[in-house]
């Protein structure tokens, strides 16, 4: 064991964010205004739904809580999907202090070692989370999902809701998936394994029909500290299983009913937007290699059966494939949109007219448009002009790459501490990354990545390699490795 002065992680993460310009503390301002706010007042209008079996799933620590979840079926076979998103505007009003700073930051940074939240706990964990407990304002979306998986948008409007049940991803998902009993607070609540098995219906139908339109399974490898007592530990890969499958598809339906809602107000707005890959020739000889022939110009369906065949053939390889792509394929962005244009459409999603509204705690974006879903329910003018709407999607898509780097910074840093007592040590690790930049591979044990900086010649995506390990930086995020 190899005596290091001690590294402070939450001072890099700091450091980190400060460097890519966002605020990683709340001014004075800011803790004034929010420590005077109080838990907002229903309007007398506002249906009361709190009696509802409203339930959320999210991670064990998830504190801000943006939405939760309620089913019922309807005739013909449909089922009735309801997601209710907390009021955040209720409590932030625009051009406040709390808003200007969530403008600027645009998103909340979670890096591992330490959260960077885009509003004050005291709402995010608080008044404006939907944690159990009291009924709290909401802007509900509802959509019905057919026998054959089409949705048909709904009804949007206020209402008061009750959590009644904080659910967790691996425990519910296990259940789900068939490899496990239902969760203590599941089987305790009367009611509740019903409705959260018409949820995963409902949800199994949504995902088979996105799939036969052309939607991409894909299944990268992103693994996060794991932090104990301001120590690293090791690091974790969040498993997919149903129950997030669940509220993905839960998701993406309330985004289209929120834009359906909002063209039918005639309401411009910003939407999240993949457009054609930035690089389909290199997806295409990528699925070459595989020996798959695929059309010369982008089409989502012929790429959707190439994945959907390798994920089967060759699974513990699928997440460094599935990376490959997703960087040809290029980031999603936010543009502007006003009823009537010709629609973008998402190609990673299989879906056009697509927002991002069910996560107003945590992205800006969807504050805006909880804002504009509200003005349209007053019958009162869009809050935000066109050139509004312009100048935030550049800002957000520039933010959200930005908050993009300082995770994988920090991640690096953390992985870096961790490695700091086996330099000298082998491997087994396999290559994910080899261009002019560098060539790159991620342990199997644990799941970091470095670069290769003897014997990378011959390396190649996908290939199992045996590498020694060098040296580390934690303060660069450096992590290096030379081919055995």
């Amino acid at each position: 064991m190899h005596e290091h002065a001690p590294i402070d992680l939450e001072a890099i993460a700091r450091g980190a964010m400060a460097d890519y310009g966002f605020s990683p503390e709340f001014s004075m301002g800011v803790e004034r205004e929010v420590g005077m706010i109080e838990t907002p007042a229903a309007p007398d209008d506002v249906p009361d739904l709190s009696s509802l079996l409203w339930s959320s799933i999210d991670n064990v620590d998830s504190m801000d809580l943006d939405q939760i979840e309620h089913c019922e079926r309807t005739r013909r076979g449909g089922i009735l999907v309801r997601v209710a998103i907390a009021d955040v505007d209720a409590a932030v009003p625009a051009g406040s202090a709390t808003d200007r700073h969530a403008a600027h930051n645009a998103t909340s940074v979670y890096t591992g070692v330490e959260t960077f939240s885009m509003l004050p706990e005291r709402l995010s964990h608080g008044i404006t989370s939907l944690l159990p407990g009291p009924p709290r304002l909401a802007v509900v979306v509802e959509y019905t999902v057919q026998r054959d998986g089409s949705t048909r948008p709904g009804r949007m409007y206020r209402a008061l809701v009750a959590n009644k049940a904080k659910l967790i991803y691996e425990e519910v998902g296990d259940w789900l998936d068939g490899v496990g009993d239902p969760p203590a607070a599941v089987a305790d609540r009367p009611g509740l394994k019903e409705q959260l098995l018409l949820q995963d219906e409902a949800a199994r139908r949504l995902r088979n029909y996105r799939f036969e339109h052309g939607a991409l399974d894909l299944e990268t490898i992103e693994a996060t500290p794991v932090m104990e007592e301001g120590r690293v530990s090791g690091f974790v890969v969040p498993r997919q299983n149903a129950a997030r499958r669940l509220i993905e598809e839960f998701m993406i339906g309330a985004n289209q009913a929120t834009v359906a809602f909002l063209e039918r107000a005639g309401v411009p707005m910003i939407q999240r937007v993949v457009l054609t890959p930035k690089d389909w020739h290199g997806i295409v000889a990528t699925a070459a290699e595989y020996g798959w022939r695929l059309p010369k110009r982008p089409n989502s369906k012929a790429l959707s059966k190439f994945v959907s065949r390798q994920k089967k053939a060759d699974p513990e390889g699928f997440p460094d494939l599935s990376l490959t792509i997703v960087k040809l394929i290029g980031h999603g962005i936010y543009l502007a949109f006003t009823p009537g244009d010709p629609p973008y459409g998402h190609f990673g999603l299989a879906v056009t007219d697509y927002t991002h509204g069910t996560a107003p705690n945590r992205r800006y974006v969807d504050l805006v448009i909880q804002r504009q879903v509200k003005a349209a329910l007053r019958g009162e003018a869009c809050p935000y002009s066109r050139d509004d709407l312009d100048y935030l999607a550049a800002w957000l898509s520039d933010r959200e790459r930005a908050a993009e780097k300082v995770e994988r910074f920090v991640h690096k840093a953390a992985a870096a501490v961790l490695l700091q007592d086996r330099i000298g040590e082998t491997f087994d690790a396999i290559v994910t990354g080899a261009s002019e930049k560098g060539t790159y591979a991620r342990l199997v044990s644990p799941p970091v990545e470095g670069r290769v900086m003897e014997g990378e010649h011959g390396l190649y995506v996908g290939k199992t390699v045996r590498v020694r390990l060098t040296r580390t930086d934690p303060y660069l995020g450096h992590i290096d490795f030379a081919r055995v």
